[in-house]
């Protein structure tokens, strides 16, 4: 590819990234809860930055630094989503409300009711 088709997909790469994290950034100043804002800034933030670091990969042209970026974007696409259900699970157990328009609650009550790990628990099969 000429190096100017690169430089092209290179700024492209990096346009598209900052205004994705942009948006993410707007999506948690203006959704109305937790989990709508943990949604707008976990996908928009990771793909944002997913498409920063291939503008890096793209700039610097070096294997090193290609494989470098990979291994950001692999690791935020692992972690980001995790983290992101772990803080929705908590927050769902503290008792979080939800939007008053969301249609649905897909977590049932007992999923995020804390147990003490002190206690046998009276159903150990029936955790899944």
């Amino acid at each position: 590819m000429p190096a100017e088709c690169l430089n092209v997909l290179e700024y492209a790469a990096l346009g598209l990234g900052v205004a994705l994290c942009l948006l993410a950034g707007v999506g948690i100043l203006r959704m109305p809860d937790v989990y709508t804002r943990m949604q707008a800034s976990t996908k928009a933030g990771t793909l944002g930055i997913g498409l920063i670091m291939v503008s890096v990969a793209l700039h610097f042209r070096d294997a090193v630094t290609g494989l470098q970026a990979a291994l950001v974007i692999a690791f935020l696409f692992l972690t980001a989503p995790v983290a992101s259900h772990l803080i929705s699970r908590a927050a769902h157990a503290l008792g979080a409300s939800m939007w008053d328009r969301s249609v649905i609650d897909e977590m049932p009550a007992t999923a995020s009711t804390p147990t003490d790990p002190r206690k046998p628990d009276p159903n150990p099969h029936e955790r899944g």
